[in-house]
């Protein structure tokens, strides 16, 4: 099997095409090749289908083969990929997905820097999916994990994320209370979790556990979700800078509208995987 390992700001992937490719077991193949010790190593797998010159389908396998609906920093590594890979002509890819289409237009590509169509955040706890009645939204709610409260906004990108906002992002024990938060029972699919510290009125840090991997050094659905979350709770305006472990994403949330990401991606090699999937 023919692959490309990809990352996007130090969240990194194994692409591959399923043209080219056969995968009998996806969640087993996941396992397998994200191992970082007996494997290729990565946070996802995930697999692509030619529609047509502008169009791919995208399933996207967690590090602990769950299937995720969505993936922001894997959405700037994709259009870059099937360029590779000759199915795209031009800079305009849109994504199929679990979560609905995404489109990405590659805008500079010297620098690898794409810009994602994230769609409408989902606010309600019936989209997101949370616990409670369905047509509310779940605005600076208060969960309890170790023995804490913990104060957040749930968010969903087409996947669910918890954002948290802190004094100090510093003093977060993420390896703790991430899994505690992820599996939290107000969470019927589990969920991401997003420790944030406002720097001014168009900076954020942010720390991310995602569902299924733990902690990355980005997540661009949890970059979106922090934007919308941080707007929603009066933290900032609608554009901002997200500075995560692995780097910077520049997040808008124009009134009412779609969510846009841009922020770059990078190639980190090609190979050939011999054994049976």
């Amino acid at each position: 099997m023919k692959f490309s390992k990809y990352h996007g700001l130090g969240n990194d992937f194994v692409l591959v095409d399923m043209s080219a490719n056969t995968i009998t077991d996806f969640c087993k193949a996941a396992q397998i090749l994200c191992n970082r010790r007996t494997g290729i190593g990565a946070d996802g797998l995930v697999l692509l289908w030619p529609i047509d010159t502008e169009n791919a389908k995208m399933r996207i396998f967690n590090a602990d083969g769950s299937e995720a609906e969505m993936c922001g920093n894997v959405s700037r590594c994709a259009p870059l990929f099937w360029r590779q890979q000759g199915h795209l002509k031009g800079t305009h890819l849109v994504l199929h997905t679990l979560a609905g289409l995404i489109v990405t237009d590659i805008t500079d590509e010297g620098k690898n820097w794409v810009r994602v169509n994230m769609g409408a955040p989902r606010l309600t706890r019936g989209e997101i999916p949370m616990t409670g009645t369905p047509t509310e939204q779940a605005c600076n709610v208060s969960l309890q994990a170790l023995g804490q409260n913990w104060m957040g906004t749930a968010v969903s990108m087409g996947n669910p994320h918890f954002v948290i906002f802190v004094d100090d992002i510093s003093k977060i024990d993420l390896q703790s209370i991430g899994p505690a938060l992820e599996t939290h029972p107000a969470f019927p699919r589990k969920t991401n979790v997003e420790f944030v510290q406002k720097l001014d009125e168009q900076t954020l840090r942010m720390r991310v556990w995602e569902r299924g991997v733990g902690i990355t050094q980005a997540c661009g659905t949890g970059a979106c979700a922090t934007s919308v979350a941080s707007v929603l709770t009066k933290h900032t305006g609608r554009k901002v800078h997200v500075l995560l472990d692995g780097g910077e994403l520049q997040i808008e949330w124009p009134e009412e509208g779609k969510v846009l990401m841009t922020g770059p991606a990078q190639k980190v090699f090609d190979g050939e995987y011999t054994g049976n999937l």
